[in-house]
């Protein structure tokens, strides 16, 4: 009995110490191959996707490359989620410099988690920020709505079709805008029409118009000359859930493409 006991305790020695080597051979959650980051900012944003990935128990990812050198981006993101090691459940977000380019890859409960309709609001989220240069913020984006992403798939209700987030309302911002081009407007408007004006008087009753004895009206009757149909279109129902493919190793994936 202490004989199988003992052979029992170094397996498990065994098993433990090989588990933290299988951890150590996945790639970084965060790959900057574009160089996009100071160091600072790279510290500090793989130290982000670190915490969200290891609390929710799914990897975040993010990836840079230079260039494709022909690939096809969603190819190449499903690939390398696949081939660096990331955990059964992720999404990983690829950015290709030279072209321009951006793909989502999701895999396992991501798929679930982040759907065609949610993954639309979160680049929408993002895409602005990454187009002027912003790298950093863009990124960080990206990392704090996967975030809220995925604990809102957890709670039941993957953010979809119907259920998606409301966009920030940036206040001031809105109303400066709206005041100026309200005021430029105004401006044209006001300018065309004092453009038409002629040195004319108005007058006080309509009978100054009209030539004495020029009109004179004989018969009277009401004539029914057309009817009003308002036509409403019923818009088509759209379908939420995520669509899928199969990557280069025959493993299921969804995820979404642009440019930027």
């Amino acid at each position: 009995m202490k004989k199988y006991t003992a052979i029992l305790c170094v397996l498990l020695l065994c098993l433990s110490a090989a588990l933290p080597v299988f951890a150590e051979s996945a790639a970084p959650r965060l790959v900057d191959g574009a160089d996009y980051l100071t160091d600072s900012q790279e510290a500090a944003l793989l130290n982000k996707l670190d915490d969200i990935s290891t609390r929710q128990g799914m990897d975040v990812v993010i990836v840079t490359v230079p260039q494709l050198d022909g690939e096809d981006i969603t190819a190449f993101a499903d690939d390398f989620y696949d081939e660096n090691g990331y955990h059964p459940d992720g999404i990983l977000l690829l950015i290709a410099d030279l072209e321009r380019e951006w793909a989502i890859s999701t895999a396992g409960y991501g798929i679930t988690a982040f759907t065609d309709a949610g993954q639309d609001y979160l680049t929408g989220q993002f895409l602005d920020a990454l187009s002027e240069g912003q790298y950093a913020e863009a990124f960080d984006t990206y990392a704090a709505l996967c975030d809220g992403f995925i604990t809102q798939a957890k709670a039941g209700s993957p953010y979809d079709v119907d259920t998606l987030p409301k966009a920030p309302f940036r206040a001031v911002r809105s109303l400066a805008v709206s005041l100026l081009i309200g005021f430029v407007a105004a401006l044209i408007a006001t300018g065309s029409m004092k453009g038409k004006l002629k040195t004319v008087h108005a007058q006080a009753a309509a009978s100054q118009y009209v030539t004495p004895g020029s009109l004179k009206v004989t018969e009277s009757r009401e004539l029914f000359l057309y009817r009003q149909l308002q036509v409403h279109k019923r818009e088509k129902e759209e379908e939420g859930g995520s669509s899928t493919h199969k990557s280069s190793s025959g493993r299921t994936h969804g995820g979404s493409k642009g440019k930027f």
